[in-house]
């Protein structure tokens, strides 16, 4: 599928580890759909800022969350030509989304994944990810009254441990077909 025939918004989330980034990537790039995937680390490279001095900001501040998810939105609804939007709060706050997608891995894989991607100990990054997901989980809470926990309204929950990305990315595009009666 190289042209985009879909011009379609499909919104992806999942904690931090399972897969977000990498699978909105290959299925934009598959659809044909502009890849939006506006994070704490864009806008901590903006800033000037290391990706832990962001998150710890964001532990005390709004600002850094309200600032993602503003920008993140905005570009959903500039994309004319449909688009996949990966973040951890793109299925609750792209209500419009066309599908909606969460994915899942279990804590070992997902601190394995980051440590393949950034290096470090493998005890140290599960346990900073845990830690994460629950000071992630507070802020939602506190911010939008999202608990990210609660996913089951998603079309779509895929546990990321059990595919590679791109049998994943099938995945998405046989239900995208399904909804498009393909």
């Amino acid at each position: 599928m190289s042209n985009n025939k879909f011009g379609i918004k499909v919104a992806i989330s999942g904690k931090s580890g399972c897969g977000n980034t990498t699978i909105s990537r290959l299925a934009s790039e598959t659809l044909g759909l502009n890849f939006i995937n506006y994070t704490f680390r864009n806008l901590a490279e903006e800033k000037g800022l290391e990706l832990n001095e962001v998150l710890k900001l964001a532990a005390k501040e709004d600002f850094w969350d309200m600032e993602v998810d503003k920008r993140q939105v905005e570009l959903a609804a500039l994309s004319e030509v449909g688009c996949v939007i990966g973040s951890r709060l793109a299925i609750w706050m792209i209500p419009d989304a066309d599908l909606k997608i969460f994915l899942s891995a279990s804590a070992q894989v997902r601190a394995e994944r980051i440590r393949k991607r950034e290096g470090g100990n493998l005890e140290e990054i599960t346990a900073f990810t845990l830690s994460r997901d629950q000071q992630d989980r507070e802020r939602y809470l506190r911010l939008y009254n999202i608990d990210n926990n609660n996913y089951g309204f998603a079309d779509l929950i895929i546990d990321t441990d059990k595919y590679t990305p791109e049998q994943i990315v099938d995945i998405i595009v046989d239900k995208i077909r399904e909804m498009s009666g393909e």
